[in-house]
């Protein structure tokens, strides 16, 4: 059993905790993940590393509140306990090498984001950080991104905080004028980061992509999170959970992901509206 320390909510659909698991708090480094349950019946999600504090054995998870095992962690207070929590898991982003990075985050794909942008700054990488978000009331880790980068630009779709628009807007500029990266790093919605690949490719800068795809063992064995990259010219399967998250957004079929990802929404949708009757909670 592990112990939540710490529960402070972002915004209306997101929740940061802290996890007491000194072994995983030791070991854990930026862009690798765990994999919790709840309780005893519960499903696996993987959730990424949002943080450690080696001192007090704790890890910081930050997650949306988007299905049934979100809404059952939701309802968990300081103090209580959550049945299993397994990582690290994944290999971490490579960082050798890169003096000047771009990271882009959206929407919750922040919470991943923020721990990549602070290992490159406390490196002495030159950061620059692009969040996107739907609306104000969504907006998450503004403060923790400043703080990291030596230039930071907030967008929301509908301009009701920060610039009007979508991340492309910004890194559009930026590459337009000349601005070079040894790296572009995108984590977000898998039609976010498709586009920022679209965007960087004209000007040939590496662009790297966070896959989250459906996980149940993150082992390998399962072969759910499977992803088709094309490499050269030959369509290679990978798994994100033991060959990734990160990939060359360059080689990533974003259309097969995508489609793979919609394939148990019904399914989900049911499992929550269970869920939220349990809890009492009327579905939107």
């Amino acid at each position: 059993m592990y112990k939540i320390l710490t529960k402070k909510v972002l915004n209306p659909t997101v929740i940061q905790m802290e996890i007491e698991a000194p072994l995983v708090a030791n070991k854990a480094r930026a862009g690798q993940f765990i994999i919790l349950r709840v309780d005893g019946e519960g499903e696996r999600i993987p959730l990424t590393v949002a943080g450690v504090d080696k001192s007090r054995g704790a890890v910081k998870i930050i997650f949306q509140v988007v299905g049934a095992t979100t809404e059952k962690l939701k309802h968990k207070a300081e103090g209580d306990f959550i049945e299993d929590f397994v990582g690290p898991l994944g290999r971490p982003t490579e960082t050798d090498g890169i003096k000047k990075v771009c990271i882009i985050g959206g929407g919750v794909g922040c919470a991943i984001a923020m721990p990549v942008a602070k290992e490159f700054a406390a490196l002495g990488a030159d950061v620059t950080s692009i969040i996107g978000f739907r609306n104000k009331e969504l907006v998450i880790l503004e403060d923790e991104f400043k703080s990291c980068s030596k230039r930071a630009f907030l967008v929301t779709d509908d301009g009701s905080y920060g610039e009007k628009g979508n991340v492309c807007m910004p890194l559009g500029r930026l590459l337009q004028s000349g601005e070079k990266f040894d790296m572009i790093i995108a984590i977000g919605p898998l039609v976010m980061m498709k586009f920022v690949v679209e965007a960087a490719r004209p000007y040939n800068i590496p662009v790297t992509v966070s896959m989250n795809p459906i996980m149940i063992d993150g082992t390998g064995m399962c072969g759910g999170c499977r992803l088709t990259l094309n490499q050269n010219g030959k369509m290679v399967t990978k798994f994100a959970c033991v060959d990734g998250p990160d990939f060359d957004g360059y080689q990533v079929d974003f259309d097969e992901a995508m489609s793979r990802g919609r394939m148990y929404a019904e399914f989900e949708r049911h499992a929550y509206t269970d869920t939220c009757n349990l809890f009492g909670k009327e579905v939107e």
